[in-house]
């Protein structure tokens, strides 16, 4: 039997008969509505609750793929940034204040230690992963514990009160095994899903395909599994991700996608079981090519298109509003009998 429960049909039917009755043309609040009625499939109940304890999950890995010149910035930056995290300095910070959201720190394999901290969630079991263009990221047994960390952590988390989830993700490099990982799976090319990251010339956009090309293209495992892409191709916090979004959907809470990493492991995910893609909400469009490919192959719409590519959840602090107010709506506009207002004949 699976872990996971389709999320609750009947209580999406009476969201839709719901919003037929609030005070206002019937679709007139567009995808607000679509996303309403998923919260209250999610929540399994009408109307769903707004999120009051918003968790975002940073995640982070280094990468072996860095010597083969796919980025400009040096590893050092993954440590430093993650220091930025831990100090309220970087700009996942200051947006996740802005919307009164928690920010968690999940070490997944980078190359320092760090100081304890009540931010610091670490679940290491190596400093970088292999370098993919010569050899399999980890072992298939270390992709399996970081799913199974990252579901518990959900979990976890989600039996604290946490009712709303958004992955976040840091790692120099960490957008060429996304990107491999997402070709992989939809059979969409490198060159149509591999993007510019953190803002590469050609030359080095080109250096870059070519590795994503090769990776994928040596593969002889099986692509509906995702430890074994994970093994091979993947990165610590890939694997961690997805098993974050698998142990939300066992809790039974929405998860808010970022970026090309998230969506990556979104996919990932859903190999595991599809059911999980009904927990999934699309938090922003990254600019990024490969995450518009593995979004459509989700079958999610993002909420928000801002030109964004900064990663670190960004994205999807910033659709927690449109969360909220979908669930709002459904909670506190008055309905045509109970505002005594003239509804369409």
């Amino acid at each position: 039997m699976s872990r996971y429960e389709p999320v609750d049909a009947l209580a999406i039917k009476e969201a839709r008969n719901l919003q037929a009755r609030l005070t206002k043309p019937e679709g007139s609040l567009g995808r607000l509505e679509d996303l309403g009625a998923q919260l209250a499939g999610i929540y399994r109940v009408c109307p769903p609750p707004v999120p009051q304890d918003p968790l975002v999950v940073v995640a982070a890995g280094d990468h072996g793929v860095i010597v083969e010149g796919v980025t400009p910035w040096p590893q050092e930056v993954t440590a430093q940034m993650l220091e930025n995290f831990l100090a309220g300095g970087a700009a996942i910070n200051v947006l996740a204040n802005e919307v009164g959201a928690r920010v968690m720190v999940v070490d997944c394999g980078v190359r320092a230690q760090f100081e304890p901290s009540p931010m610091l969630h670490v679940v290491k079991r190596a400093q970088m992963t292999g370098n993919i263009h010569r050899e399999a990221a980890m072992p298939e047994s270390m992709a399996i514990e970081l799913i199974d960390e990252g579901a518990r952590f959900a979990l976890l988390q989600a039996s604290r009160g946490v009712d709303l989830l958004l992955t976040g993700d840091m790692g120099i490099a960490n957008t060429t095994p996304s990107a491999a990982l997402i070709s992989a799976v939809t059979g969409v090319s490198a060159t149509e899903v591999t993007g510019r990251g953190t803002g590469i010339d050609d030359h080095t956009l080109a250096k870059k395909t070519a590795v994503v090309a090769q990776v994928v293209d040596s593969f002889d495992g099986d692509r509906t599994a995702p430890s074994q892409l994970l093994a091979r191709m993947g990165g610590f916090e890939h694997a961690f991700l997805t098993g974050l979004i698998l142990g939300a959907a066992e809790a039974g809470i929405p998860v808010i996608l970022d970026g090309v990493i998230a969506v990556a492991a979104a996919l990932l995910a859903s190999l595991e079981d599809p059911v999980v893609k009904q927990y999934l909400i699309a938090g922003h469009r990254s600019v990024e090519p490969g995450a518009s490919v593995g979004l459509a192959h989700l079958g999610l719409t993002p909420l928000i298109d801002l030109g964004l590519r900064l990663g670190e959840g960004t994205g999807a602090v910033l659709s927690v509003p449109m969360v909220r107010a979908a669930a709002r709506v459904l909670a506190e506009m008055a309905t045509f009998d109970s505002a005594g207002v003239a509804s369409k004949d």
